[in-house]
């Protein structure tokens, strides 16, 4: 354990963050998982709503220094085409 009074600070600075940014990369898996789904089930139309919102939430991960813009575009990128072959 840290010493020092500004080490100290930094460890737990660096918990929180850590937390912040677990939450968010698994908000990210949920939404992908769930376009995932529904192009398994062949239902475009969930298919397409899941898009939407998991594109969102990439995208905010991405404007939070989460993920690294490319990515997350890599990621948005390959959904598109994966829910645009069932449409």
């Amino acid at each position: 354990m840290a010493n020092i009074k500004s080490a100290k600070k930094r460890v737990k600075v660096i918990r929180t963050k850590t937390l912040r940014n677990k939450m968010i990369r698994s908000a990210v898996k949920t939404e992908v998982k769930k376009v995932y789904a529904a192009v398994a089930a062949n239902d475009a139309k969930a298919a397409k709503a899941a898009l939407v919102k998991a594109t969102s939430t990439i995208d905010k991960a991405k404007s939070k220094g989460v993920l690294h813009k490319n990515t997350a575009s890599r990621k948005i990128s390959r959904l598109t085409k994966t829910v645009n072959k069932i449409a």
